[in-house]
């Protein structure tokens, strides 16, 4: 038993993104119709489906952003193709003349980042930690996104991060962004916020009413991100998933689902339940609603209970 989750541990970055496939691309014209939502004055984000990766969406599942700073344009994140980010440099130079300056990836997960590729010529930022895992992983990741994806990832290649971000105030032209590192989502976890507006990009830590993704997850570590988060005083937070909120509800949603798969993968560890009378326990009826339930409550269990089986064993 331990040995099947050792060997699924180490795959874990592949089965975190594996996803059925609706069906082939879309006939027409590949269009992500990025509509920029303008959250608070020069603060704009590009709102992805609050779903699973699928042909339907284009493995469009994530919420980007830029903010315009009077010397240029900051991005944050750049989806999950190059032709997302080709659609996103694009819209942005639909509302603002100001050129692209700083682009900066909030985690290592593959729709944070395959649209670089657009950004060939503008510095590239991410947490040290973020570049050193991304180098690691996005290969992998790339492959599991042409199979789920199609033809929306056509010329995809992956151009890494390469600019060391440093925490503590970014000044850009007229703004002040605050770079913070937590961790708990991945080994390392960006998150931004406007000093002007107090819009947090709160990055993969805050799932809104979706089943947060676990490929890389430490929950305890990330319940404490989450509790720092929650002393944070915002105007608007936006997630990498799901909704955006004028209130701390994302934070709380996506703790208190934390707190419970770790108390229910405990307990049947200690029961010595296996993985498949895991995935039949019930859910909360708070939780059913949430986008994505069915794979990633899959997901979860598969990335994350062998250590607690293990636990089990060892009387710990």
């Amino acid at each position: 038993m331990p040995g099947r989750w050792r060997a699924a541990a180490r795959n874990a970055c592949v089965i975190a993104w594996a996803a059925l496939s609706a069906g082939p691309a879309p006939a027409a014209e590949l269009d992500y119709r990025l509509q920029p939502r303008q959250v608070a004055e020069g603060v704009y984000v590009f709102e992805g489906a609050n779903d699973d990766f699928s042909t339907r969406n284009g493995c469009n599942i994530i919420n980007t952003g830029f903010i315009v700073t009077g010397a240029g344009v900051v991005v944050i994140n750049t989806g999950p193709s190059r032709l997302y980010g080709e659609q996103q440099r694009a819209a942005i130079r639909r509302v603002t003349a100001e050129p692209v300056v700083r682009v900066l990836n909030l985690n290592l997960h593959p729709d944070y980042l395959f649209g670089n590729q657009a950004y060939r010529d503008v510095p590239i930022s991410a947490l040290p930690g973020t570049i050193r895992d991304m180098r690691a992983e996005a290969p992998g990741f790339l492959d599991n996104l042409y199979r789920i994806c199609g033809d929306w990832m056509k010329g995809t290649e992956f151009v890494p991060a390469a600019v060391p971000a440093e925490t503590g105030e970014l000044r850009v032209g007229e703004r002040v962004l605050r770079l913070q590192r937590l961790e708990g989502h991945t080994n390392d976890d960006l998150i931004v916020m406007d000093a002007r507006s107090g819009v947090l990009f709160a990055g993969g830590l805050v799932f809104h009413t979706r089943i947060p993704t676990t490929p890389h997850a430490r929950i305890g570590p990330w319940i404490e991100a989450l509790d720092r988060l929650r002393q944070t005083s915002f105007s608007v937070l936006v997630p990498s998933h799901g909704h955006l909120a004028a209130d701390a509800s994302g934070i709380d949603q996506t703790r208190d689902y934390l707190a419970w798969l770790d108390s229910t993968l405990d307990a049947a560890a200690r029961q010595g339940r296996d993985l498949n009378e895991v995935l039949a326990l019930p859910m909360p009826a708070r939780f059913r609603n949430f986008a994505a339930r069915e794979p990633e409550y899959v997901r979860n269990v598969t990335h994350l209970y062998g250590p607690y089986e293990r636990r089990a064993l060892e009387g710990r």
